[in-house]
This record gives C-alpha cells, sequence and structure tokens, in this order.
C-alpha cells in the first residue's frame, strides 16, 4: 500500500523448487516404485542421485530388489504420507473435540510455538482454546472458546553452521549461504489483553526440543559498524533484532513464500563467525530453495528493508516495521532507530540510492533466482 507504483511495475516474485532435498527425492521415489518398479535408467526421470536414494529406502525396508528392478516392499500407499505442504513429515492433525473435527494439521514446530497447552487457536476467524498436544498420537485437541485475550509463545533457539555453499562482500557487511543446524524449544508462554496488550499471566512450558538441518542465509557484521552508526553496546542486540524482523517480513516480495516458512536468529556475537551476526534460515527440513534467492537478492532485500523501517512513522517499532507476529521473545529487545542506523552505516552508498530514490530497491528485482543452489556446490 505504501509503494503503489511498485505493486503494478515490479516483476512477479521467483518461484522456488529444491529437488536436491532428500526428504523430497525420498518421497517421489517411494511413490514412482509404487507406480511401476523402479530400473536403472529411471535416473533420467528421478535425478543422479537415484541410487543413492534408493538404497537408503531399500535399508529402511520400503524397496526391495527383485531381478534387477526395485518393488514397493510395504502394504500401504507411500502417497497417502506425502505432505503436500513442505518437505516435514512430522506434522500435528488439529481436532475440535467439541464435534469431532478435523480444523487443520500443523508442521511439528508450528505445532509446538501455536498449539502448546493453553494457546489460543484461530481457525477461520474463530478462536479456539487448546486442551492437549498429544505428542504419541500427533494430534492437537482443541474447543471453540470466545477469549478476550490472545498468546505468545517464548522459545529458545540455537544454530550451528555446518558448511558454507557461497559468500560474498555486501557493502560493509559479508554475506553467505549455506547449511545450518537449528535447535529450537518453545519454553514459555504469555496471555496478553486483546486491544491493550496487558500481561494477564506467563506459564512456563516442558515440551521437548526441535532440532533440524536446512539452508540459511546470514549476514556477518564488523564492530566498526556500530561506532559509525553511533549505537551504544546496550542497543546492539535490540538493533539487530529489528533488522532482523524487518529482513524477514520483506522477503516474501523476493521468493514466494510467507514468513512462516522462515526463521531467523540475531546476536551480537556468535561462536561460529566471532562476530554479530543475523541469520534467515527456511523452517522446513533440507530447505525449500528460498535461500539461495535471498543470497541472489542480498543487496536489494537489504536496501528495500533499510526503506521499510525508515519510512515508517511510527516512534518505536510497530508490526508494520520491526515487530513479527511469530517472535519467540515477545519482541523484546528492538530498537528501531538502531536498525535504521546500522542498515544505513552498513549498505553505505547502496542505503543513499534506496532513501534517494523513494525505495526503489523493490521495483528492481529481476525476475530470476530460480536455481536451488548455487552452481559452485
Amino acid at each position: 500500500m505504501t509503494h503503489p507504483r511498485q505493486l503494478f511495475t515490479r516483476p512477479p516474485e521467483s518461484a522456488v523448487i529444491n529437488p536436491d532435498n532428500n526428504l523430497v527425492v525420498e518421497a517421489h521415489t517411494a511413490c514412482a516404485a509404487h507406480e511401476l518398479p523402479l530400473q536403472p535408467d529411471d535416473h533420467t526421470f528421478l535425478g543422479d542421485g537415484m541410487e543413492e536414494t534408493a538404497n537408503r529406502l531399500v535399508q529402511a525396508g520400503d524397496l526391495r530388489l527383485r531381478e534387477g528392478r526395485l518393488y514397493w516392499a510395504r502394504r500401504t500407499r507411500p502417497a497417502g504420507s506425502v505432505s503436500i505442504r513442505s518437505s516435514g513429515e512430522s506434522s500435528f492433525n488439529v481436532q475440535d473435540v467439541a464435534v469431532g473435527e478435523l480444523l487443520g494439521t500443523l508442521e511439528e514446530n508450528q505445532a509446538f510455538s501455536q498449539a502448546h497447552p493453553g494457546a489460543v487457536y484461530l481457525h477461520q476467524g474463530n478462536t479456539f482454546v487448546v486442551d492437549q498436544l498429544d505428542l504419541s498420537n500427533r494430534e492437537v485437541r482443541v474447543h471453540p472458546e470466545s477469549v478476550g485475550y490472545y498468546t505468545q509463545s517464548q522459545e529458545e533457539k540455537h544454530l550451528e553452521i555446518l558448511e558454507v555453499y557461497d559468500r560474498r562482500p555486501l557493502e560493509s557487511l559479508t554475506q553467505y549461504l549455506g547449511s545450518v543446524r537449528v535447535e529450537s524449544q518453545v519454553v514459555a508462554f504469555k496471555r496478553k489483553q486483546i486491544g491493550s496488550g496487558e500481561v494477564l499471566s506467563f506459564e512456563t512450558l516442558d515440551l521437548p526440543s526441535v532440532e533440524f538441518q536446512t539452508d540459511a542465509v546470514w549476514w556477518t557484521i564488523p564492530a566498526e559498524i556500530y561506532t559509525a552508526a553511533a549505537i551504544p553496546h546496550h542497543d546492539v542486540p535490540g538493533t539487530l533484532h529489528a533488522a532482523e524482523h524487518a529482513a524477514i517480513a520483506l522477503l516474501p516480495l523476493f521468493a514466494i513464500c510467507d514468513r512462516w516458512d522462515v526463521g531467523g536468529l540475531s546476536t551480537p556475537f556468535h561462536p561460529a563467525t566471532g562476530t554479530g551476526t543475523i541469520f534467515i534460515y527456511e523452517a522446513y527440513p533440507g530447505g525449500a530453495g528460498i535461500s539461495p534467492i535471498a543470497f541472489d537478492a542480498g543487496s536489494r532485500h537489504l536496501a528495500a528493508t533499510l526503506d521499510l523501517v525508515s519510512a515508517c512513522s511510527c516512534e518505536g517499532g510497530c508490526p508494520s516495521c520491526v515487530q513479527s507476529p511469530k517472535c519467540g521473545n515477545f519482541n523484546e529487545p528492538l530498537s528501531k532507530e538502531g536498525a535504521a542506523r546500522f542498515l544505513q552505516a552498513a549498505l553505505g552508498d547502496l542505503a543513499s540510492r534506496s532513501l534517494s530514490s523513494g525505495g526503489r530497491a523493490l521495483g528492481d528485482m529481476p525476475a530470476d533466482g530460480r536455481r536451488s543452489r548455487p552452481a559452485s556446490r
């Protein structure tokens, strides 16, 4: 709404796909074997890694070798267990216990953050309260109830860098593309009054942690940027946190995704990089091809992020700029002013061009970025 020209003139977002995701390849291979026994020349359709994938499925008892061909070995058809929404296998059914109706499904990480016991769950404009998160049967049991509050969960995250696919300088920053391991755990939640935001209660939770490997893009930040941007030491966490939120909010403009398809982590010091770092990672095991597009669009993405933060008329940060509905730290701490100064100092001349052009960084996006991995991998 604030950039009507870009709405009508910029190219469409890039479609993303990650055919190298092992979960996707194994699902396709299993379904193909169920329809017709696999032969060696089927790698034309299933990729050069078909033999390795087939070996894993044989070891798991899903495929059986007979007379040089691979047959589906299970009694049930594999397509029934393949999610059409994501590569993840660990989905939860949301059941309305009042009428015995299935409302929908949630991925495991979403179930813990949005459907923990006591959470307010929204479905088609109606509110439900979660009675039980049944881990053994993978069910979320809810009942309809009109309440005057909403819930926010608190999440602890740890992120480990596994492999760097590519890197490049981005003005004063260094941008990376690679593989990471994410471990997260929902540990508590707040009930907050609708309208005023008053905290009504705070409760701890005892839920298992979720760990998965995925792809990510991240930026490392030299310490001198904080001095150049006049950001005091105590404001650095809130500055990076606000910049992370704004960057996640704008990523859907560069790739067909939703902010729930990605996660983020910002820290003044990460042990693997030795400096301040902002991560944006894909929320699905193995990745869905979003990270390479974010890497290719790095300069335009961050310039647009600066434009968003600088142009918002709020004083201290709002849902239109640096607050996130999915933040695992209750949107604390956040420094909108610090994020604007940090991005302007980090992007240098690129920031000046973006602000003087009225946010044209959004309109300059090319309709490319359809590869799922960098060529160097």
